[in-house]
């Protein structure tokens, strides 16, 4: 077995700097499907809770709203048609385009109108 020399040190330089740029693209890739995914629970936390809303007679878009972190409120959509309860929130991604493909919306309804 021979000795490592200077090229073949040199050689492992040169890919691992060669493999860099994938790492980074691959690590990318995986922090946007975790974001998307937590734009998933967002959205139907958000949902749920509008809907037990109407279920009590409150605003059901101001309780979709207050469930949503701070953050997620700015990149979220809150659509209340009667009592049907649609929540859709962008996860955080660059560039908008890839956000608003991976867009995630829940739903939920809050039943029969009660009889009065």
């Amino acid at each position: 077995m021979r000795a490592p020399s200077r090229t073949d040190c040199g050689q492992s330089s040169v890919e691992l700097v060669a493999l860099l740029p994938l790492v980074f693209v691959v690590g990318v890739a995986i922090l946007t499907v975790l974001s998307a995914r937590a734009a998933s629970g967002q959205a139907a936390a958000a949902a749920h809770a509008g809907a037990m809303a109407l279920i009590q007679e409150g605003d059901a878009a101001a309780a979709a709203r207050a469930a949503l972190p701070a953050p997620a409120r700015r990149r979220s959509e809150i659509h209340v048609d009667g009592r049907r309860i649609a929540v859709t929130v962008r996860p955080l991604a660059k560039p908008a385009l890839l956000a608003a493909a991976l867009a995630a919306t829940a739903s939920a309804n809050a039943g029969p109108e009660p009889e009065r």
